[in-house]
C-alpha cells in the first residue's frame, strides 16, 4: 500500500465518528433544574440562571439577544441555537465569526466536526490536513472549501461597505435560495425569521480568508471591491438597543461578543439617548477568570459600574458551557415562557 493511499485511510479513520447536536426539545431539564435550585455552588447558579432566563421570556417588554464565544457550535450545541431562534426565544446575535463561519455555515455547506482522538500527534495532524479544537477534528480541505465560498459570495454582490450584520444576511439569503446542504442553520433560520447575527470581529474566521482573496483580486484587476465596516455593526446594534428599551442578555463565553453587545447602552447614552436602559436581565456562562482583571471582559456586576448591566437580574455561572447551555435552554423551551412572546424581527429595521 502506497503512502497516499495510507494516509488516506488514516484521515478516513480519525473522521470517522461525528459529533452529533443536541436538540432543544430532545430532553426535558426541569427535574435538573429543579434539584440544582436545592443545592449549592455551581449547581444552584445556574439554576438561578435558568430562572433569569425563563424571566426575561416572560417578560412581554424584553428583547433577548445570545452572544456567543468559544466553540460550543463545533462541540455539540449548534442546534440548541438554533432552536431558541426558531422558536422565538432570540431576538439578536452577537457572536464570533467563528461561530458563525468556520461552524455553523461551514456545516450548512455538509461538512461535518468529527469527536477528535487525544493520542494523536498534532504534527500527524497536520500532516493530513486535519485542524483540531480541544477534542474535536474539522477537515482542512473542507473548510478552504468554506473559504471559497465566502469568495464566491463577495463576487456576487455590489462592491461596497457591509456592517457583518448586512455580509450575514446575503449568506443567509444564499442558503435560503437553494445552495444549503444541511438545511436550518443557524445562520438559515435566523435569516427567515428577521433575527440579525453581528460579528464585530468577523475577519477573524475562515471568512476572513475568502474576503481577503477577494479584495486583493479585485485590487490587481484595478475593481472596486467590498469591505465590513465595523462601526457599521456598533451603531446598528445601538439602533436595535434604542429601539428595544429593555433587554436580556443569554452571554455564552465572553470576549468581544459580550462587551459589544453591553457597550450599545453607553453608546446610546453618548448618541444622547440617556433614557435607554441598562441590560435588564444578564446571564453569563464562562470558566474565565476574574483575577486577572478581565473574565474576558467584566464580571456582570462590574458592569453595572459602567453603565451596562443592571445587578438586579445577573448570574455568573462559572462551568464550561457545554455542561450547562442544554441545561438551561431546555429548561426554558419546557417551562414555554416564549409561546407568548412577540417575535421582534430587528432584521427588518435596515431593510431598504
Amino acid at each position: 500500500m502506497n503512502a497516499d493511499v495510507q494516509k488516506t485511510n488514516r484521515k478516513a479513520e480519525l473522521l470517522a465518528n461525528t459529533v452529533e447536536h443536541v436538540a432543544i426539545d430532545q430532553y426535558d431539564a426541569r427535574p435538573i433544574i429543579d434539584a440544582m435550585r436545592k443545592m449549592s455552588f455551581t449547581s444552584r447558579d445556574t439554576a438561578r440562571a435558568a430562572d433569569i432566563w425563563s424571566m426575561s421570556l416572560a417578560d412581554p417588554d424584553c428583547s433577548t439577544w445570545l452572544t456567543l464565544a468559544g466553540s460550543t457550535s463545533a462541540a455539540g450545541c449548534m442546534h440548541i441555537y438554533r432552536d431558541m431562534v426558531s422558536h422565538g426565544m432570540i431576538d439578536v446575535i452577537v457572536a464570533t465569526g467563528a461561530s458563525i463561519v468556520d461552524m455553523d455555515f461551514f456545516e450548512a455547506l455538509g461538512f461535518k466536526h468529527y469527536q477528535a482522538d487525544s493520542t494523536v500527534d498534532d504534527r500527524e495532524l497536520r500532516e493530513m490536513y486535519i485542524d483540531r479544537i480541544y477534542d474535536t477534528y474539522i477537515d482542512e480541505e473542507e473548510l478552504q472549501n468554506c473559504d471559497g465560498t465566502i469568495y464566491e459570495i463577495c463576487e456576487q454582490l455590489e462592491p461596497r461597505p457591509y456592517s457583518s450584520r448586512e455580509f450575514i444576511y446575503e449568506m443567509g439569503k444564499w442558503l435560503a435560495a437553494g445552495n444549503a446542504k444541511k438545511p436550518d442553520s443557524l445562520i438559515e433560520v435566523a435569516y427567515r425569521e428577521g433575527v440579525p447575527i453581528f460579528c464585530p470581529a468577523f475577519v477573524d474566521s475562515s471568512a476572513g480568508f475568502g474576503l481577503v482573496k477577494h479584495q486583493v483580486e479585485r485590487m490587481k484587476a484595478g475593481k472596486p471591491y467590498l469591505t465590513i465596516d465595523a462601526v457599521a455593526d456598533f451603531r446598528e446594534l445601538t439602533d436595535i438597543k434604542i429601539a428595544a428599551g429593555a433587554t436580556g442578555l443569554f452571554m455564552v463565553g465572553g470576549g468581544v461578543p459580550k462587551n459589544f453587545a453591553q457597550d450599545t447602552v453607553v453608546c446610546a447614552e453618548i448618541l444622547g439617548h440617556e433614557d435607554v436602559q441598562m441590560h435588564k436581565y444578564a446571564v453569563q456562562i464562562t470558566v474565565a477568570d476574574v483575577r486577572d482583571g478581565a473574565c474576558s471582559s467584566s464580571t456582570l456586576k462590574e458592569a453595572c459600574s459602567w453603565g451596562k448591566v443592571d445587578v438586579t437580574w445577573e448570574q455568573m455561572v462559572f462551568a464550561e458551557a457545554t455542561t450547562v447551555v442544554p441545561l438551561i435552554a431546555s429548561d426554558a423551551w419546557h417551562r414555554g415562557s416564549h409561546k407568548n412572546r412577540t417575535k421582534r424581527r430587528w432584521a427588518d429595521l435596515f431593510k431598504k
